[in-house]
Order: structure tokens, then C-alpha cells, then sequence
């Protein structure tokens, strides 16, 4: 049983990588974006296999990157105006 579990973790975790990479390169491409350091950074503390695969599709569907960010918690709301 030990072993089926270990293979598991390592199988989630390649998931992970693999959904994290696709997300930034989404960004990448969409947005032309070099510098998604802090995205990433926020990317790799989600465990959450099934929360990675929402922001995905997010990124694909997102109007900006900010938007995006916002969406990670990296930026504060702001309004139409352009204040928070």
C-alpha cells in the first residue's frame, strides 16, 4: 500500500507542474508577458490539483493579466475608475 501512495504523490505532483506550466504560458502568449515571477510563485503554493485546473481555463478567459492577478490575491480590486 505504501508504494501506491508514493506513486500517487509523485503522479499529483507532476499534475501540478504540468498545470502551473500551462497556465503560464497561456498568460505568455495571451498577454505577451515576460516577467510572471510573482505569478508563478503564487501558482506553486496552490496544493489544490482541481483549483489549478479552474485557473487554467481563468487564464484563457481572462480579459488581462491584472485580472488574472486579481484573481490570484496578487492585486487590489479596483473599481472603473482606476482606484482601489
Amino acid at each position: 500500500m505504501q508504494e501506491s501512495s508514493v506513486i500517487q504523490h509523485f503522479l499529483q505532483q507532476g499534475t501540478r507542474e504540468s498545470l502551473i506550466e500551462g497556465i503560464l504560458e497561456n498568460l505568455e502568449v495571451r498577454f505577451d508577458a515576460r516577467d510572471l515571477q510573482t505569478v508563478a510563485s503564487a501558482l506553486e503554493r496552490i496544493d489544490a490539483v482541481q483549483r489549478l485546473r479552474r485557473l487554467r481555463r481563468e487564464a484563457l478567459q481572462t480579459p488581462s493579466l491584472a485580472a488574472f492577478e486579481q484573481t490570484l490575491g496578487l492585486t487590489e480590486d479596483v473599481d472603473d475608475n482606476g482606484s482601489p
